[in-house]
């Protein structure tokens, strides 16, 4: 529950940033409302675009099979945790210049294609963020329960509205730039977990060498079977008796990140 609460908090909060920033800019440069009106219209779009892909996802699973639906399930942790780490490296390459790139879009597509322009760009802003959790959230139903994932995701929503609402009444000096920075740092860890489950599953399918099983076993200090290990697990990718395999997949990832993360900054 506490990943999906997460991952949803805080894609909704970027939806609802994006969301506040074309409203604030329709309010300076459209008199007639309907600019507003559009652009509701267009947000209401994207998530309906959102859940068809969330639809199509489960009516995929639903005509696999055996190893067909393994390797679709696997493909699916890869593509989540690629995901997660392409946004956050996204958000801090471009974070500071996505005002003026939605306003940019939104007044190019306003004059070009009027009202059908400003749900156009909304709906594509919306249904990008809603795509991904989509599809964060599929990942992570391979190794929890739904009901579970379902409630987590509700809360996520509700806690993003609130986070939104009280940045945007200047309410106990929100910082959200700290707030975004701060859960980049978590949801790499989270694509990091995505990456380990994806590589257990090729290992345990036998379509990946284990090489070394287990590398170690750190039980004693912290069973993965256990509630707080489960959790740590799932959050992390802790594994208390890792395969070389496995361990080789993570520290990649980290190297392939650290390295993203250092010329982002200087991009």
């Amino acid at each position: 529950m506490g990943n999906a609460f997460f991952v949803v908090w805080r894609e909704s909060l970027e939806a609802f940033l994006i969301a506040g920033i074309l409203y604030a800019w329709l309010q300076g440069n459209d008199s007639s409302g309907r600019g507003k009106h559009a652009l509701f219209v267009g947000l209401a779009a994207g998530v309906g675009l959102a859940l068809l892909l969330g639809w199509a996802l489960l009516t995929v699973q639903d005509e696999l099979t055996g190893n067909a639906l393994e390797a679709f399930q696997v493909g699916t942790l890869f593509v989540a945790s690629g995901l997660i780490t392409q946004m956050v490296l996204w958000m801090r390459k471009h974070g500071r210049q996505m005002k003026a790139r939605l306003h940019a879009d939104l007044a190019a597509a306003a004059e070009k294609s009027g009202f059908v322009g400003v749900a156009v760009v909304a709906a594509l802003a919306v249904a990008r963020e809603g795509a991904e959790t989509v599809i964060f959230l599929y990942g992570m139903a391979q190794s929890g329960e739904v009901g579970t994932l379902i409630g987590g995701a509700l809360a996520g929503f509700a806690g993003a509205a609130a986070t939104a609402w009280l940045a945007a009444k200047s309410l106990a000096r929100l910082n959200i730039g700290l707030l975004l920075r701060l859960s980049s740092f978590l949801l790499l860890i989270l694509a990091s977990a995505l990456l380990v489950a994806a590589v257990d599953r090729l290992i345990g399918a036998g379509w990946l060498p284990a090489l070394v099983d287990p590398l170690w076993d750190a039980s004693d200090l912290l069973d993965d079977g256990t509630t707080g290990g489960k959790l740590f697990a799932d959050f992390a990718g802790y594994r208390a008796r890792p395969t070389l395999t496995t361990l080789l997949a993570w520290a990649a990832y980290w190297v392939v990140v650290v390295i993203a993360w250092r010329r982002s900054s200087h991009g």
